[in-house]
């Protein structure tokens, strides 16, 4: 026997070693949701357990409350064999459409079928069940900061326990006008007729709750009002008149919900300002380098990419000659966001005026000096590329920069560079240049501290010349994989993520 899905909530999450333990709590945060804390351990594990069976690449958990039960589904794309039956489920099975393969499981909830939206508010309002339902529905909105997200949230933190359909309004910026964010319903075969139903609707502009004329339902709009802003509407309906609990416990979750909502939105404007603030402080494409073998890799640290931080250019300044920087400003935010884009800047203004390497880093230390209360340290390796018969020779400077390595085609690796003073202390700082010669298959390696200063407990990558071991495996390989196996190296010296940002540069002569 089948019954009709209640409510939906799913997540995506990305494969390795992370992906059980995140599983799991995102399957407790749905049991809470739902109400069914006293099954969580069960649908834990066995969440757990199909996950562990997952393949390689991304996949999406998805939990559907069925009413006497909930299901839990693992979608992925994978040609791997259907495993063992999982532990704890009363029902599993596999269901393939095309290249899609979706394994899913289902287990029991306790007192049989689950309560209707009417046996939920005869509940008073003070009690034990409706405090525990807001104080997990606002653990749910305070953890995502997706603005796509949180419309669907409070829908399905609705359905069935307070409506038996909840439909989330947004507001667009620009035309300030309502649009649907999210419609969901108690029975999913109804959604596509109270969708029309809603299309024919005009939400009311007022700040109180107002009823609506929905079919043959009884429903309200709550307006979603946060920080004197109006954010959107919630729909609610039922099949009978909403009872008073029912109205103050939607006002209540509505507050709540806006809450979430503009949280969620103020950190996407940062988060895309940040991004876009990144990018303009960086090269605007991949470097063009013909006849050099060459490959950049930058990460920055932190889940909002905060600007400022490593930075890196390579760029042409005549026929086979061309000039590379990879720097390390003191900091991250605006403020080293304005030293950042000063350098990578300036180091082109100069090297297209026809300065050498040596002055170029002089005149920018003093750009930086200039910069008063807003300077910031800044390490930089800096130097010109000339392609010559059977290699390259390059001038630079290592200005206060972690050392760059030389790769012989023999296994042997090499400093190339002595350490000068870092920019932006000293005025009366002076640079020189210093030549290196690249054979061909010789590699010329720069990396930022990111690199070598990744740390596990007590150690760092670089410990006892950690770089320049996991360089000299690295001989025969083209500059894309020298800096790829790096990275993998920085990513799985330690478990957890970087705290630093991350570049590594790469020229290898053909």
């Amino acid at each position: 026997m089948t019954t009709t899905p209640r409510a939906v909530l799913a997540a995506s999450f990305a494969p390795g070693d992370e992906a059980v333990p995140a599983t799991r709590r995102f399957t407790r945060e749905v049991m809470t949701a739902w109400a069914a804390m006293s099954v969580s351990g069960d649908a834990e594990r066995l969440a757990g357990d199909l996950v562990r069976e997952a393949g390689d690449g991304p996949f999406e958990v998805m939990w559907v409350h069925h009413g006497d039960s909930v299901q839990v589904e693992v979608r992925e794309k994978s040609d791997v064999e259907v495993p063992e039956p999982p532990t704890n489920a009363i029902s599993w099975g596999v269901t393939f459409n095309g290249a899609s393969r979706t394994r899913w499981a289902r287990i029991d909830l306790p007192g049989g079928v689950g309560r209707t939206s009417d046996d939920w508010v005869g509940e008073p309002t003070h009690g034990p069940g409706w405090l525990g339902f807001l104080a997990d529905a606002s653990d749910l909105l305070a953890g995502t900061l997706d603005p796509d997200m949180v419309p669907a949230i409070i829908a399905q933190i609705v359905v069935p326990r307070l409506a038996t359909w909840c439909a989330v309004y947004t507001m667009e910026r620009r035309s300030g006008e309502v649009v649907p964010a999210y419609l969901w319903h108690a029975d999913e075969a109804q959604l596509d007729t109270l969708r029309e139903e809603l299309a024919e609707i005009v939400m009311p502009p007022g700040e109180g709750p107002a009823v609506l004329h929905v079919g043959e339902w009884q429903a309200l709009a709550f307006p979603l009002t946060a920080r004197g802003r109006r954010l959107g509407v919630m729909c609610l309906g039922r099949s009978d008149r909403f009872p008073d609990e029912g109205m103050q416990l939607a006002e209540d979750l509505c507050r709540r919900a806006a809450l979430a909502m503009d949280n969620a939105r103020l950190y996407a404007q940062q988060a895309a300002a940040n991004l876009a603030l990144q990018r303009s402080l960086l090269p605007p494409e991949e470097p063009h380098t013909p006849g050099l073998d060459s490959h950049v890799i930058y990460e920055p640290a932190g889940e909002t990419n905060e600007v400022g931080g490593d930075f890196y250019d390579l760029f042409p300044v005549g026929d086979g000659v061309w000039r590379f920087a990879i720097g390390d400003v003191c900091g991250t935010g605006p403020v080293a966001a304005a030293v950042t884009g000063l350098a990578r800047h300036a180091l082109r203004l100069l090297a297209r005026e026809g300065y050498g390497v040596a002055a170029v880093v002089a005149r920018l230390n003093q750009a930086i000096l200039e910069e008063g209360d807003r300077a910031r340290f800044l390490t930089l390796l800096h130097g010109e590329i000339t392609r010559t018969e059977g290699g390259l020779d390059i001038s630079l400077v290592s200005a206060g920069h972690p050392e760059a390595l030389r790769l012989r085609p023999s296994g042997v690796v090499e400093a190339v560079a002595s350490p000068q003073s870092l920019l932006g202390v000293f005025p009366e700082a002076e640079f020189h240049e210093e030549s290196v010669r690249l054979e061909s298959g010789d590699v010329l390696l720069g990396v930022t501290d990111g690199v070598t200063e990744r740390r596990s407990g007590a150690r760092l990558l670089d410990d006892d010349g950690g770089l320049a071991k996991l360089l000299a495996e690295c001989v025969d390989l083209s500059a894309r994989a020298v800096a790829e196996r790096i990275r993998r190296a920085c990513q799985d010296f330690a478990p957890e993520p970087s705290a630093d940002d991350l570049a590594i540069l790469v020229l290898r002569a053909p």
